[in-house]
C-alpha cells in the first residue's frame, strides 16, 4: 500500500454495477481535483478473443476449463507489479482489450485485440482500477495487498447470470447457448478467484432485486436499480457516519452490524457519500482502517 500514490480497485464481473461505481469515483475525483491513472481490468488477459476460443478447444479436449475468471487467462503477476510499481512510484503502463467493433475502429483494429502498451499519463494522484480480479489472491500472488481502497461490486448471482446474458447476446453477439456453456464453464473459477474477493474488500455493494429473478436464462430484460435494493456492507473501516448516510438516503435503514440497506436508485448517491471521504483521507496520507 502507498501514502503516496494510492491505488483503489474496483473488483466485481462485467455488468455487476461497476460502470455506476466508476461514474460515482470519477464525479469524487472531479470535486476533489485529482488527476487520476485509470486502468481496465481486461488489459490483463492473456489472450486475444481467437486465442482465448483456441485456449478453450484445447482445454475441453483435455477434459479441462479456462474462463475470464481464472489465472490461466488472465496475467496476474502483472497486474500485482501495475499496482505495486504505481504505489512505489506513481507509474505504469496501461493498454485496452476492445470488445466492439466502435472500440476497434478508431485503432484500426478489429474486436477482440489489444491496444498497444503505453505509459500511464504522469503526473497523477490516483491510480483507479476497474475490473474482475483488484482484490485476487493466489499462492504466487496478492493483488490485494498493494490496493489501498478496495471495493466490491457484486449482484446475487441471479441478477448477474441476466446481466451477462443480456449484454453478451445484445452487445457483443454472442449466443444464449453460447453464453450459458460461458457462465457453466466458468463456474469452478468464479467460485475460487472471484467470490473470495469479496472477503478481503474494504466496502461491499451488493444489488438485490425485488422482481423474480428465478430463471435468470428465461429473462429478456435486466431488472432496474429502482427495482433493486443495495446492500452496502464495511469491513475494518473506521467512523463511517451512519446517521448521517440514513438522513441523507430516504428509504435507507440498517440491516445488521455494519449493514446499510438503500433504495437502488440511491446507488450513486450512496457511493458518492461514502467514497469521498475515504478518498480525501487517503489522499491526505491517512489510513482508511
Amino acid at each position: 500500500m502507498s501514502t503516496k500514490h494510492p491505488v483503489i480497485a474496483v473488483t466485481g464481473s462485467s455488468g455487476a454495477g461497476t460502470t455506476t461505481t466508476s461514474l460515482a469515483f470519477r464525479k469524487i475525483f472531479q470535486q476533489l481535483n485529482l488527476r487520476a491513472a485509470e486502468v481496465e481490468g481486461d488489459s490483463f488477459h492473456r489472450f486475444t478473443r481467437p486465442e482465448m476460443d483456441m485456449a478453450i478447444r484445447k482445454a475441453r479436449d483435455m477434459g479441462k476449463h479456462v474462463s475470464y475468471f481464472g489465472p490461466e487467462a488472465n496475467d496476474f503477476g502483472l497486474l500485482e507489479h501495475t499496482f505495486s510499481e504505481y504505489g512505489r512510484s506513481g507509474t505504469g503502463k496501461s493498454r485496452k482489450y476492445l470488445h466492439t467493433y466502435d472500440e476497434a475502429v478508431p485503432w484500426k483494429q478489429v474486436p477482440g485485440t489489444f491496444t498497444p502498451w503505453q505509459p500511464l499519463a504522469e503526473p497523477t494522484d490516483v491510480l483507479f482500477y476497474e475490473g474482475l480480479h483488484g482484490g485476487v489472491v493466489t499462492p504466487q500472488h496478492n493483488v490485494a495487498n498493494s490496493v489501498d481502497l478496495l471495493v466490491g461490486v457484486v449482484p446475487i448471482v441471479n441478477l448477474e447470470w441476466i446481466q451477462k446474458l443480456v449484454r453478451d447476446t445484445s452487445e457483443r453477439g454472442h449466443s444464449r447457448e453460447a453464453v450459458m456453456d460461458s457462465v457453466v464453464r466458468s463456474m469452478e473459477d468464479y467460485i475460487n478467484f472471484i467470490t473470495p474477493q469479496f472477503s478481503r474488500t474494504h466496502i461491499n455493494f451488493q444489488r438485490v432485486p425485488t422482481v423474480d429473478t428465478s430463471n435468470p436464462f428465461a429473462a429478456r430484460g435486466i431488472p432496474s436499480l429502482d427495482e433493486s435494493f443495495v446492500v452496502i456492507h464495511f469491513q475494518g473501516l473506521d467512523d463511517i457516519d451512519f446517521p448521517y448516510l440514513l438522513s441523507m438516503l430516504q428509504g435507507s435503514f440498517i440491516s445488521h452490524i455494519k449493514t446499510l440497506v438503500v433504495p437502488g436508485g440511491k446507488m450513486g448517491l450512496a457511493m458518492e457519500l461514502i467514497m469521498g471521504p475515504l478518498v480525501k483521507r487517503l489522499m491526505e496520507g491517512k489510513s482508511i482502517g
